[in-house]
């Protein structure tokens, strides 16, 4: 019975080991700028401890506004530990959306990551569809947060009469993204346009105080 009970216990402890990325071993592990990778880890090659300064925990990539002179009028600024060496081994990364007026940033999902979502600026409309095919979306103010879960589909609109910006962070030092911006048989305009309505017609019905309901086909 004991040994059955250590059993489940260390089955229980290495399944929850393998739920996020590795835990940092060492106060800090800035990535080490390296030439051609011949060695492939799970993660970066840590600096040398005595080369750490506190720049290497700092980034400004994200002040920095995305291009939005392209078709969805959005654009999406991921910074990672490639670019942002303190954040490796932390099993974060963070991101900034752009979005003009209109703007809309397609359903993708991050099969690494769950993400939290900050509206800074402007009014968006964000949701995330579930393996049942229901929709889950609220129109965001300034200061409010949405959160999409690990691996679902998901997607944000400018929903207001101004540029918006909104920041997120992620709990994987790589989320990874997934697209279908590109399916078959559908161009692109007119997937956008199918996207644009039903997004509205979900957004119209919490307004009139209905929600999560299932939309065949969303």
């Amino acid at each position: 019975m004991n040994s059955t009970l250590l059993l489940c216990i260390f089955l229980c402890a290495c399944i929850n080991g393998r739920l996020a990325d590795f835990d940092n071993l060492q106060d800090t592990c800035p990535t080490a700028t390296t030439g051609e990778q011949t060695v492939f880890i799970n993660g970066f090659p840590c600096k040398n401890p005595n080369s750490i300064v506190a720049s290497d925990f700092k980034s400004s990539k994200l002040s920095i506004p995305g291009d939005t002179d392209n078709f969805l009028r959005s654009s999406l600024t991921l910074d990672t530990a490639e670019d942002f060496p303190g954040l490796n081994t932390l099993g974060l990364s963070i991101a900034r959306t752009d979005l003009e007026v209109d703007g809309l940033m397609m359903p993708h999902s991050h099969p690494r990551a769950s993400e939290m979502f900050f509206v800074s600026t402007g009014v968006v409309i964000a949701g995330f569809i579930d393996t049942q095919n229901k929709p889950f979306q609220k129109t965001l103010m300034p200061g409010e947060v949405f959160v999409f879960p690990q691996g679902l589909l998901h997607y944000c609109m400018n929903d207001g009469f101004e540029a918006a910006v909104v920041f997120s962070v992620f709990n994987s030092q790589k989320p990874g993204v997934v697209k279908i911006a590109d399916a078959m048989f559908e161009s692109h305009e007119d997937m956008m346009n199918k996207l644009v309505r039903k997004i509205k017609s979900v957004a119209a019905m919490e307004v009139n105080g209905i929600q999560n309901v299932t939309q065949p086909g969303f």
